[in-house]
């Protein structure tokens, strides 16, 4: 049985941690958020410490160290701008780190834990969840045995509705969450670039507050994409249905299905990382390259341009 510390126990990706947590037969000792509705933590872990200050977070862990109980874990599952901060206090108490994606907003921040890794002996992980989905990894084996001379073409949509909550949240700024390229859409470049291999263009078509859509090609795959967190986004049929959430990534004019496969995801995360077998700091770094020039890259008018880009 581990030990883990989780920072964020109020966040929306804390119970899935937690859980993950519980199905491996493992320990919360303590838990910190600057806001207090935690009660989730009672169907998981109840005698669990929980924080709502720093210090005092940091304090107990001290502690508990000098009475010869050492962390092991710290999860991660605070807002984007302060995963490193996070990872850093994580390897300093002498624990690995879990960290939730994006695990940095800038690759440069990569390098930096790079280092920090090699000095303190301990090990970052990430949640890279769709890695582990049985459709993608038997498209991944399919993609690798067709051996193809020719590209794949891909379009992948994603359009996951949100309140104006969103813009007053830390996910809003875009200095914080690394606007929605980053904060919805890193788990998806990830796979693309597992799926299909190194970027060889990456440009940008629309870059909104609420939107966003470009063209990637792959080594394996020319790409285009597109994001959005604005419920018009939505196609018609999905609105007449009532849903707000539509997601679809069409290989060569075929459908990839995907829409189920993912409750239990971080807990197989979990247990890959107790193995020795979780995903790293260099697994992680090509989707934040992919996500920081989306950020960054001056819109260009012309290319291969998803179908929804130019919609309104």
């Amino acid at each position: 049985m581990k030990n883990f510390a989780l920072i964020g126990a109020a966040g929306y990706i804390a119970p899935r941690h937690l859980k993950a947590i519980k199905d491996t037969n493992n320990n919360l000792l303590c838990a910190l958020d600057k806001f207090d509705s935690v009660g989730v933590m009672d169907s998981y872990f109840p005698n669990a410490s929980f924080f709502v200050e720093f210090e005092r977070f940091d304090r107990h862990i001290e502690k508990l160290k000098r009475n010869g109980t050492l962390l092991d874990y710290v999860s991660i599952c605070t807002p984007n701008y302060l995963h490193d901060a996070h990872i850093r206090m994580a390897l300093r108490s002498g624990a690995n780190a879990i960290c939730e994606k994006p695990l940095v907003l800038n690759p440069w921040n990569v390098d930096a834990l790079l280092d920090i890794e090699k000095e303190s002996g301990k090990k970052i992980h990430t949640i890279l969840q769709l890695r582990l989905h049985p459709s993608i990894i038997a498209l991944k084996k399919k993609i690798e045995s067709e051996n193809r001379d020719t590209k794949y073409d891909v379009d992948l949509t994603y359009i996951t509705s949100r309140g104006k909550w969103y813009d007053i949240s830390w996910k809003g700024d875009e200095s914080k969450s690394g606007g929605i390229a980053t904060n919805i859409g890193i788990h998806f470049f990830d796979m693309l670039a597992w799926l299909f291999g190194e970027v060889q263009e990456n440009s940008v078509h629309l870059r909104e507050k609420d939107k966003s859509a470009g063209y990637l090609e792959f080594e394996k795959a020319r790409v285009r994409w597109f994001l959005s967190i604005d419920e018009n986004s939505l196609p018609e049929h999905i609105q007449k249905l009532g849903q707000r959430t539509f997601r679809s990534i069409i290989i060569n004019d075929e459908a990839l299905e995907f829409s189920s496969g993912f409750t239990e995801l971080h807990t197989k995360s979990y247990q890959q990382i107790l193995k020795g077998e979780g995903f790293g700091l260099v697994d992680a770094k090509e989707s934040i390259k992919i996500a920081q020039k989306i950020r960054n890259n001056a819109i260009i008018v012309k290319g291969e341009k998803h179908p929804f880009a130019t919609k309104k």
